[in-house]
């Protein structure tokens, strides 16, 4: 049986009583690069999530709609190939997106209901995608189902939420964190917490995804390049990477339940880990978020 060599801290998922690593793995980088250019395919995501494992992660976020259910089927088959404890790990996926029949569709941007899929969260839909997902992960269960979006209907309590969170997007300060912890006892797990990279690399500097992945540039604005600017001025100062130093500002939150994080690259999973052990004071905090200005919402259904 696989066992992690490094100690993680875990954390308690909102008030629920689910413990998961302070830092996720996110798994929507295991794939086929059909999907995305920049995703990974079989045998480079096995090494990845037994890496991870191996470096005391234990929670992994999929979704049924990455890669249209490739991700599932990569995640289940490395625990499977790998032997990972199903009582001692967290498998987290989500619903609501279609699943497309070919590998190369993207199904974020509407157009459902004209191709014929069934989606969003009716019963029917809910219920399939639940047996598809977990015979895609071949699993018995899985710990944790997330809705990409909700209704109001109120019917279950949420335990958690998937904000969309960094230096460089901070719009979810205004209303959403101050409430989810105190009045709703919901954990955030913010996705994204390198805005797709950029508070990793000094500004400008070129990567696959960065040419690739229009997402990214909602980051472009105001105050963008002096934040990713001061990011890399306090990392040379701490003898740490730029993604230890973004990272570790997330960890400063309190609302923050455990981030998450992806990678395509084994030498970064390994560093980012290390942001574990990056302690930021209030006062280096302070001159990373200062030059924020508000901007257009973006990354939300």
């Amino acid at each position: 049986m696989a066992q992690p060599t490094k100690r993680m801290p875990y954390v308690r998922l909102g008030t629920s009583g689910l413990k998961v690593s302070r830092i996720i793995l996110g798994c929507m980088s295991y794939g086929s690069p059909e999907w995305q250019a920049w995703v990974l395919g079989e045998e480079e995501s096995f090494r990845h999530i037994k890496a991870a494992y191996d470096l005391g992660i234990q929670t992994f976020d999929t979704a049924n709609t990455y890669s249209n259910g490739l991700s599932e089927v990569i995640l289940g088959k490395a625990i499977k190939k790998y032997n990972l404890p199903c009582d001692e790990i967290v498998v987290m996926t989500k619903l609501w997106f279609a699943v497309g029949r070919t590998p190369s569709e993207v199904n974020w941007s509407g157009g459902d209901d004209e191709r014929g899929y069934v989606n969003h969260l009716s019963c029917k839909h809910i219920f399939e995608s639940v047996k598809h997902s977990l015979d895609r992960l071949q699993l018995d269960y899985f710990d944790v189902l997330q809705c990409s979006a909700q209704t109001t209907h109120n019917l279950t309590p949420f335990i958690s939420m998937q904000n969309h969170y960094s230096l460089l997007y901070r719009e979810e300060e205004r209303e959403m964190m101050p409430t989810l912890k105190v009045h709703f006892g919901v954990g955030s797990i913010p996705w994204s917490p390198l805005a797709c990279g950029i508070l990793t690399r000094p500004y400008g500097e070129e990567t696959i995804r960065a040419n690739t992945d229009g997402f990214a540039q909602g980051y472009g604005g105001v105050g963008t390049k002096e934040i990713v600017a001061r990011v890399e001025v306090l990392a040379k100062k701490k003898g740490v990477s730029m993604a230890q130093t973004a990272l570790a500002c997330m960890l400063t939150k309190d609302v923050v339940s455990a981030p998450i994080i992806g990678t395509t690259s084994l030498e970064k999973l390994q560093d980012l880990v290390k942001a574990l052990d990056v302690k930021l004071t209030e006062d280096e905090v302070e001159p990373l978020e200062e030059p924020y200005t508000p901007r257009s919402i973006f990354g939300h259904m």
